[in-house]
């Protein structure tokens, strides 16, 4: 099994990086070889999310180095930035006609995943959406499959729990684009049905945001709690100035989805991250036997680093392709893989899993988390959980 990429060539433990020629291998087209093409930001703002599905999945072929149904799994991962979704479609139309990929995977951000969705479609081609997070995306082709998640199904749980915790007014605070759109809409509509009051909806640019004018704002307006959505690895710069404006101290709860407090970044966020209370579908600190043995293997292929729920995304979709494969046998013509893929079941290391059979999106357990400091280390302690949360929470 190998990932292959135009940025570097280096071989080790079976997994080999090369540039890869114009012409389709031989191997490729004996059909000995299942090919995924990777699209992923590997540099831009938006990197770390890369770096964290990229690591999984090659966590994932360590840990699986046998074919599946008589394929070698390739991977021909692809760097898009991050922002622009104008390369992100010449990458998947690059992958799908001239690469001859059986199957697209990544895909960081909204804006990018809809780009490429139109390529998917007239290739016929599974599309794994192991990131982004807008409720829509998988409506806009009938081969896009979801192991990430969708914010309204993170959002719904932190805003029931909210009301139930005594918050009765909130201030939201979400990154101006559909994601954050999404949570600020399920936010307002569960927080307001079960009695609760939104004072106010604020919205941050997407690029280089300054949350400090904005966290003002909050402060003034003094609300029971502040609810947060922000992208993954935007959390660190949020919570030092959430801590600067002096919020806490002035009895205005932290709470929001997992993206804010992520695992990865969470231990150089610090005592700030103490006590916020989020939802998310993912945590490191999630007590199974499938989350130990895959956070032993992305130990193993990336020492020192805590997987996030990018990086369990990655994880599930090289998990939910290669079961597709199994089920059509080593077919993999596109229609017949998404059949085989679609109502399937599993115990992720997140939990149970489930990839709803007509929309094609995952159904999974959100949790309550705390974050708290144990043995030394910051992590969100998981303490309540809704069970099978749909897309749409």
């Amino acid at each position: 099994m190998s990932i292959v990429t135009r940025r570097s060539a280096i071989t080790g433990l079976g997994i080999a990086l090369a540039t890869p020629p114009l012409a389709i291998p031989a191997l490729a087209q004996s059909g000995d070889v299942f090919r995924i093409g990777l699209i992923l930001p590997m540099t831009g703002p938006f990197a770390s999310t890369g770096r964290q599905i990229e690591a999984a999945i090659r966590a994932w072929l360590r840990a699986n180095p046998a074919p599946i149904a008589g394929k070698r799994i390739e991977i021909l991962l692809r760097d898009d930035t991050g922002v622009a979704p104008d390369v992100t479609r010449r990458l998947a139309q690059e992958l799908a006609v001239r690469e001859r990929v059986q199957a697209l995977a990544g895909f960081g951000l909204t804006p990018l995943a809809l780009a490429a969705a139109p390529i998917a479609t007239e290739a016929k081609l599974p599309m794994i959406v192991m990131a982004a997070a807008t409720a829509i995306i998988p409506s806009r082709s009938p081969f896009i499959l979801r192991t990430a998640f969708s914010l309204p199904q993170a959002t719904a749980p932190i805003a029931v729990w909210a009301q139930r915790a005594g918050i009765r007014t909130a201030v939201t605070l979400v990154t101006d684009f559909a994601p954050g759109l999404d949570a600020e809409r399920a936010f307002k509509e569960r927080f307001t049905a079960a009695g609760g009051s939104v004072t106010a909806e604020l919205r941050t640019p997407l690029r280089n945001p300054d949350y400090a004018p904005f966290l003002q704002r909050v402060r003034d307006a003094r609300p029971d709690a502040l609810f947060i959505f922000v992208p993954s690895g935007e959390g660190a710069p949020l919570m030092r100035q959430f801590a600067e404006r002096g919020l806490r101290e002035a009895g205005i709860r932290l709470i929001g989805t997992g993206d804010v407090l992520d695992d990865d970044i969470l231990n150089d966020i610090g005592d700030s991250a103490l006590g916020a209370v989020t939802s998310h579908h993912y945590s490191a600190a999630h007590d199974s036997a499938e989350n130990r043995a895959f956070l032993a293997a992305y130990a193993a292929q990336a020492p020192g680093q805590r997987p996030n729920f990018m990086a369990v995304g990655g994880w599930d979709g090289m998990h939910l392709l290669a079961e597709g494969l199994r089920r059509t046998q080593g077919n993999t013509d596109g229609e017949r893989l998404v059949a085989a893929m679609a109502g399937q079941e599993w115990i992720s290391p997140r939990g149970p899993v489930r990839i709803d059979a007509q929309s094609r999106d995952i159904v999974q357990d959100i949790y309550i988390r705390r974050t708290e400091r144990r043995d030394g280390q910051l992590w969100n302690i998981e303490f309540d959980r809704v069970e099978r949360v749909g897309p749409m929470g």
